[in-house]
């Protein structure tokens, strides 16, 4: 059986922003270090217009650069074999915080990044699937670049809460669905926020400013019964754990009540959505209140926060409370059926 990485990352560099074109180049974000020290991941920072965030979000004893960033695809090809790690998902770094100051910037920095995914998807002998940015604040551009994505090894869309500045049932966002219907690509949230002012305000609070916001957007979309207008649409939640999830379908039940509706009995699998684990939740718990049908799990390749565990994927398949049955499916048919690999 093949093993599957939900979650993975890469981290950005020089040669991310290469394939731009030569009157986008300004809109590449630029490497800054911290004056005095010597340049390590630890001190390393991207200025992209008048933003600065850091570069990196990882040590270096687990995970070599040229792995993190891309450098030698062999060298990431190797360690997943270390790892027993079939295949991976890639999910970006630097724009889980807003990057671009503009819509033109924007654009040009998320084609730039999908060009470079899919080249490194070529070189990936298949073991190498990645997630789509699209220009959200140039929704007439979505249709094109997620068919280019979906020709070159794409098969999902990476999409952070409040994308805009808006909720997920925002009607601004049909064209964006509208795409992923026509692409077929899994459309799946990743723990980060796209709000400028969200994340001002919760700046030193990153279990307000990503996992709350991630909590937000899944209750907002089953209450609000985005799945029954989109029924094809897969959709995913990455990286925000899943200990939250009794609760939040509680406080769903009641609020459908009001209105007269019920919460089904199976709610991820009957509105097509996927949760990544992390083994500090209590999977034997969450199986048994939702069944083992639409969990994921993933290792936060290339971090090192909360949720990052490079050996998840062996821990799973190594704790005697979760039944063998349920670990081949976290690892293999529940992410074949969200990616549709």
């Amino acid at each position: 059986m093949q093993t599957i990485d939900s979650d993975a990352h890469v981290i950005e560099s020089d040669k991310t922003w290469s394939y731009l074109e030569d009157n986008e180049k300004h809109f590449a974000p630029v490497i800054l270090h911290k004056t005095g020290e010597e340049p390590s991941p630890n001190n390393q920072f991207w200025l992209s217009g008048d933003k600065i965030q850091p570069k990196d979000n990882a040590d270096t004893l687990s995970m070599d650069k040229s792995s993190r960033e891309m450098g030698s695809v062999d060298a990431r090809l190797k360690h997943m074999d270390e790892l027993n790690i079939d295949m991976q998902v890639l999910y970006p770094t630097i724009f889980l915080v807003p990057c671009a100051s503009d819509p033109l910037q924007q654009a040009a920095q998320y084609r730039s990044y999908n060009r470079w995914l899919a080249d490194i998807w070529k070189l990936g002998n298949g073991r190498l699937r990645w997630a789509a940015c699209v220009p959200t604040w140039s929704m007439h551009l979505i249709s094109d670049e997620l068919k280019f994505a979906k020709d070159h090894g794409a098969c999902a869309i990476f999409i952070r809460p409040y994308e805009c500045d808006r909720y997920v049932g925002d009607s601004y966002f049909d064209p964006l669905f509208k795409a992923a219907e026509e692409t077929d690509l899994a459309v799946a949230f990743h723990s980060a926020n796209a709000s400028y002012q969200n994340n001002i305000f919760h700046e030193r609070h990153n279990f307000g400013r990503f996992k709350m916001a991630m909590i937000s957007q899944f209750h907002y979309l089953l209450e609000n019964e985005i799945p029954t207008k989109y029924p094809s649409i897969r959709w995913a939640f990455i990286e925000a754990a899943a200990s939250w999830l009794p609760y939040a379908l509680q406080d769903l039940e009641s609020r459908l009540s009001r209105k007269g509706k019920k919460l089904s009995n199976n709610p991820l699998k009957d509105n097509n959505i996927w949760i990544t684990l992390e083994m500090a939740d209590d999977i034997p718990y969450l199986i048994d209140r939702v069944g083992d049908d639409n969990f994921l799990i993933g290792t936060d390749y290339g971090h090192t926060d909360t949720s990052a565990q490079i050996e998840a994927l062996r821990m799973l398949s190594e704790n005697p409370e979760i039944a063998i049955s349920s670990v081949d499916k976290i690892l293999g048919p529940n992410p074949r059926s969200l990616y549709k690999i």
